[in-house]
């Protein structure tokens, strides 16, 4: 089983087939070779392993997001 979480694309670079995604708050630079289709700042992906599978409808992955947020509430609570 794997688990692909939905992050925004926040940056591009075509050059070296990366990307810069966002996920609650955190930004990580994935690799976009496994992609076959655009990709534009925005848009979202789902990530797995430090790369970007595939590019998903922006209110799925928004439901996708809160629901990691029901599931892991103690992950979101604001620390002191």
């Amino acid at each position: 089983m794997c688990l692909a979480i939905p992050s925004r694309v926040v940056e591009i670079d075509e050059v070296s087939k990366t990307a810069v995604v966002e996920t609650f708050g955190v930004k990580r630079k994935v690799s976009t070779m496994l992609l076959n289709e655009p990709l534009q700042v925005g848009d979202y992906v789902l990530i797995h392993v430090g790369f970007a599978m595939e590019k998903i409808d922006p209110e799925e992955a928004k439901k996708t997001l809160e629901l990691f947020k029901e599931l892991f509430p103690e992950e979101f609570e604001e620390t002191p």
